[in-house]
């Protein structure tokens, strides 16, 4: 009998207004996958993750976390979800890096990566700030636990993002283009971190305009374009001997940035 998978997405349908972003989108990622979504701007790629974790509501399809269905009240675009508790405890167990690092600027470090274990799950202080500690030695920057974001690099910051989602302890991590704000020396430093999660077995989903980190971390890769799968498959084959047009000229740009 197959195992559940972590994250279950079955044609799945978003718009906002008249406008349709994603037209029926289905992908799963079992335990210790790691999903890459590629594709140009405007493909869905950061919709459907918005959707995964619930920060959008989508209008048709299914969202399962570990078996269990997303419940949902209202039809089309004014379907939400049902139960506000299971939406919590959905986004605890799927945490979410940012392009952006949305750190609290008026928080040190460490005060930004115990926040949502003290707050949310209500955790013993001693017990989060010790793991929390050793998550910012885990990326690389435990000298930095008292000093504020906008006193650190942008490679560093989203280091700080990475620790704080992991900080939750969650079932998988959702990455949304988590290098595209950065120069490529910078880069380096995430990539690296990020690499060294893939290699712990943990479940991703990653955004990424970097192909390369696509093709190094990812068990599957999933290209979108105009709101549907156009084409998925092991990033070996994928990269190597793409099937579809659309696909191919993606990759011959992409590779030449």
């Amino acid at each position: 009998m197959p195992a559940t998978p972590v994250i279950e997405i079955r044609d799945l349908h978003k718009a906002y207004g008249s406008l349709d972003v994603l037209k029926g989108v289905s992908i799963n990622a079992q335990k210790g996958d790691v999903v890459a979504l590629i594709g140009s701007s405007g493909s869905g790629k950061s919709t459907l993750l918005r959707c995964c974790n619930l920060l959008e509501d989508s209008q048709q399809g299914e969202i399962l976390f570990k078996g269990e269905p997303v419940t949902w009240k209202g039809q089309g675009l004014a379907r939400q979800p049902a139960n506000r508790a299971q939406v919590t405890r959905i986004r605890t167990n799927l945490s979410m890096v940012f392009q952006s690092f949305n750190l609290w600027s008026h928080m040190t470090v460490l005060q930004n990566v115990m926040e949502a274990p003290l707050h949310v799950l209500k955790q013993e202080r001693s017990e989060v700030e010790a793991r929390a500690r050793a998550l910012l030695d885990k990326v690389g920057i435990g000298d930095k636990a008292d000093v504020y974001p906008a006193q650190m690099s942008g490679g560093q910051q989203q280091r700080a993002a990475i620790a704080r989602a992991l900080c939750m302890e969650p079932e998988a991590l959702l990455f949304d283009e988590p290098t595209s704000a950065l120069d490529p020396e910078l880069e380096q430093e995430v990539i690296r971190v990020i690499k060294a999660l893939a290699e712990e077995g943990r479940t991703m989903l990653i955004v990424t305009h970097d192909m390369r980190l696509a093709a190094d971390v990812s068990d599957h890769v999933v290209f979108l374009h105009d709101g549907r799968i156009e084409e998925q498959g092991p990033p070996e084959s994928l990269f190597r001997s793409p099937q579809s047009a659309r696909l191919r000229q993606f990759l011959s740009h992409s590779l030449m940035d």
